[in-house]
């Protein structure tokens, strides 16, 4: 299967990447890379960690 670059062909992704975008406030311009990607590895991390998810009952890492 060759991809075309339609974002229904990766709907989970592409939902994670809208929610980092406006969650997170990862939809702005940074200064240098290594601000992105810090900004980028804590986002991912608070979506890990913190953020209740449906799939497992909207429990957190941090749910006791």
């Amino acid at each position: 299967m060759t991809e075309n670059g339609d974002p229904y062909e990766n709907a989970i992704a592409e939902r994670v990447n809208g929610i980092l975008k406006e969650e997170f406030l990862l939809n702005q311009t940074f200064v240098s890379f290594g601000q992105a990607k810090e900004a980028a590895d804590n986002a991912v991390d608070k979506y890990n960690r913190i953020r209740p998810h449906a799939s497992c009952d909207n429990l957190t890492d941090t749910s006791t």
